[in-house]
């Protein structure tokens, strides 16, 4: 079973940049579709970013061309720069496969993304 550290989370004022940081000890992680999720307070849990094991990337319409993935597979890393951040982006921020079943690794605790004024 492996793990998952999410960090880099914080508070910022709108417009402002974070970037997050997840490592994933993960058996197989090169192999895998790696995502950003997020779940804002009484919402779902959502993917936003994806990175797959070829480095494409896909993104959610809320986010695209303000936020970008990326991944270190030599250090099992994946990475989420977030910039122009809104309100709307305040969330706890969680790394784990695409989809989140593959890598069989339990949600971690996530990190803490505020946007406010």
């Amino acid at each position: 079973q492996g793990r998952l550290v999410e960090s880099g989370g914080g508070w910022v004022q709108p417009g402002g940049h974070l970037k997050l940081a997840c490592k994933a000890s993960v058996i197989g992680f090169d192999r895998y579709a790696m995502g950003w999720y997020r779940q804002a307070p009484g919402k779902e849990r959502e993917v936003v970013a994806t990175i797959f094991s070829t480095g494409m990337t896909n993104y959610g319409d809320s986010v695209l061309g303000r936020f970008s993935i990326s991944r270190d597979n030599a250090a099992n890393m994946i990475y989420l720069e977030m910039n122009s951040l809104k309100p709307d982006d305040t969330a706890i921020y969680y790394c784990n496969s695409v989809p989140p079943e593959i890598s069989g690794s339990p949600w971690g605790q996530g990190t803490q993304v505020t946007v406010s004024s």
